[in-house]
């Protein structure tokens, strides 16, 4: 299943380059409506594995994407992929401004739901593992959790100017040295720091209980939970991926030379002191997510403390590769647990674990295995669409039809919203009609919305930009699919035919893009037609290059259950089913699970 296969029917493979990225947008010399594209304040830098963008400083950008591939290359040296062969595509990590602005976008992470965790513990993070690629993103700036509010001196110190000014002398006039004005200024200073970010996490206050939330930290954690689901692609528990996560969001590099992990975050004595623990046995047997009561004492310490106590056990180890095995296999998070023994001596070691000193390792490592990256500046022109493609997301899902009126009204309103944004696209797409990433989001935006025509139009607009796109060709395919799937009977097969022409000239454009091997396979599931052997190799393919992506692992278990491939099915549906997050895919591959045997 994860073998290489090209698709000989679609055309010949051009040469594989290892981790594709997604198509690069035009250079700085783009012309848009007659004038040039000038450069924006956002860079992107790529190395191997990662490509992330960023409106901060390219000192601070340069810094993260280097110690995500010294991250990359730590998880392979720990988990025993160092020099393996790697086809999968990048992580595309964006990172955005402050909490408020990261709000703004209104990201629902319909695949990715942590904890749940005490409120004081949010979450800002997004991440997607699509058909195309995955998508992550995260605010750049540092927050906090405020364990126990303290009294804020946006509200202490207009009080204090107030008792430590001189009296005014009551003939001056309001001058910039008459108290009262500089009194509202104070006061207005203050106002403006207490106002910062999602919950004011730079606030000054005082008596407060606190411990930071470093925006690195999310970031690393992200990623590490990212390499684990797509290079390890199982059903797990979701406390283990939280866990793993966390784990790794205290690395830190010295130097060219070394890296750390596993060294406690600040503030986890505050956490587990000011939170009552969850039962260790509601946590393995995955209890503890339908308790209401765990949202109000799990946080990512815990999840820390429990995955780092097993990782560097010597005794524990193997129990935790034996109760991992069990899920993976199908297996019930309760019964997996036995694998543990006494759970309530496991509670106590767990007790009395964070009472000494903690390990942590450090790696040394050649410099070359960890390349800088290659960082340039965006265009205004592609800056634009930079929230529109992690947007896109939340956007074009929608609820499945129900004949619940309450269901059915949010599937009503999902699609309101929906097409609202995607109106306001179509106007900034119009603006950049010489944009390459404006009309491969457009199409894209167009076709997963059910649009054909209009997709065949924007894909149309980036073949002008772009003749030959891979993406923009993609797309094109999936639009004349679309819509010779609405014609009449009898010009239906000549219709599908060129689509399939299409989606060949795209196979060919780029071998190692997973989009068109979706679309290839989809124009013979869609049209209810017996699917080619080859179809079915390239929707292999597809997955093993977009392993954390649950759409191409379900289509794949439908495809392998149809043949009768039982055993394969099972492999395929299993982390989708019962996967550490969820996802709408996971209904429908519970159901098809329940019908093999």
């Amino acid at each position: 299943m994860r073998a290489i296969l090209a698709l000989g029917l679609i055309g010949t493979a051009g040469n594989a380059v290892a981790q594709e990225a997604n198509p690069p947008g035009q250079d700085a010399a783009i012309v848009v409506q007659g004038q040039r594209d000038r450069p924006s304040n956002w860079r992107q830098a790529e190395t191997d594995h990662v490509v992330v963008i960023s409106d901060g400083s390219e000192k601070e950008l340069t810094r993260i994407a280097h110690n995500l591939e010294r991250l990359h290359f730590l998880l392979s040296v720990l988990l025993n992929r160092v020099d393996r062969p790697d086809n999968t595509r990048k992580l595309r990590i964006t990172l955005v401004g402050n909490g408020a602005e990261f709000d703004a976008m209104d990201l629902a992470n319909l695949r990715y739901s942590p904890g749940p965790y005490a409120r004081v513990f949010p979450e800002p993070a997004y991440y997607d593992p699509r058909e195309d690629g995955a998508v992550f993103a995260a605010s750049r700036f540092d927050q906090k959790a405020v364990l126990e509010p303290g009294q804020s001196l946006a509200n202490i110190l207009p009080d204090l100017v107030r008792a430590t000014t001189p009296a005014a002398d009551p003939a001056a006039g309001a001058s910039g040295e008459n108290p009262g004005t500089a009194a509202a200024l104070a006061a207005g200073q203050a106002g403006s720091i207490a106002r910062f970010g999602r919950e004011d996490p730079l606030a000054l206050s005082v008596n407060e209980l606190a411990v930071p939330i470093s925006a690195e930290g999310r970031i690393y954690a992200g990623y590490a939970r990212h390499f684990l689901v797509t290079y390890f692609p199982h059903a797990y528990p979701r406390w283990y991926v939280d866990g793993f996560g966390e784990l790794f969001a205290t690395m830190a590099a010295e130097g060219d030379a070394k890296i750390e992990y596993g060294r406690a975050p600040d503030g986890l004595r505050k956490v587990l002191d000011r939170y009552a623990r969850t039962p260790i046995a509601d946590v393995l047997t995955g209890r503890y997510l339908s308790d209401r009561k765990a949202a109000e004492r799990w946080t990512p310490l815990h999840a820390w403390a429990l995955t780092h106590m097993l990782f560097f056990s010597n005794t524990r180890r193997d129990q935790l590769h034996a109760y991992l095995a069990s899920i993976a296999a199908g297996e019930s998070m309760a019964r997996a647990a036995a694998a543990f023994g006494d759970l309530g001596k496991l509670q106590a070691e767990l007790a009395a674990y964070d009472n000494g000193k903690l390990p942590f390792e450090q790696m040394s490592y050649p410099a070359d295995r960890a390349g800088e990256p290659i960082v340039r500046r965006l265009t205004e022109g592609e800056a634009a669409f930079v929230k529109g493609r992690l947007e896109l997301g939340s956007r074009v899902e929608r609820p499945p039809a129900s004949t619940d009126p309450k269901l059915d009204k949010a599937r009503r309103d999902a699609i309101a919203h929906r097409d609202d944004w995607l109106r306001s696209l179509r106007r900034d797409a119009a603006r950049y009609p010489a944009n390459l990433d404006a009309q491969l989001l457009l199409a894209e935006a167009e076709c997963r919305s059910g649009n054909g025509t209009e997709c065949a139009t924007a894909a149309g607009k980036a073949l002008a930009i772009a003749p030959g796109n891979g993406d923009a060709l993609a797309w094109r395919g999936v639009a004349q699919t679309r819509i010779a799937l609405a014609a009449p009977a009898a010009d239906r097969q000549a219709m599908l035919k060129s689509a399939r022409v299409t989606i060949a000239r795209a196979n060919r454009a780029d071998s190692e893009n997973p989009l068109p091997l979706l679309a290839y396979y989809r124009s013979f599931a869609d049209a209810g037609e017996a699917v080619p052997d080859v179809a079915i190799e390239g929707l292999m393919k597809a997955a093993d290059t977009v392993p954390a992506a649950p759409a191409p692992r379900l289509l794949l278990g439908e495809a392998l259950a149809a043949r009768g491939s039982t055993v394969a099915a099972r492999g395929a549906l299993l982390p989708v089913a019962n996967g550490p997050y969820g996802s709408p895919e996971a209904l429908p591959a519970r159901a098809l699970l329940a019908t093999l045997k």
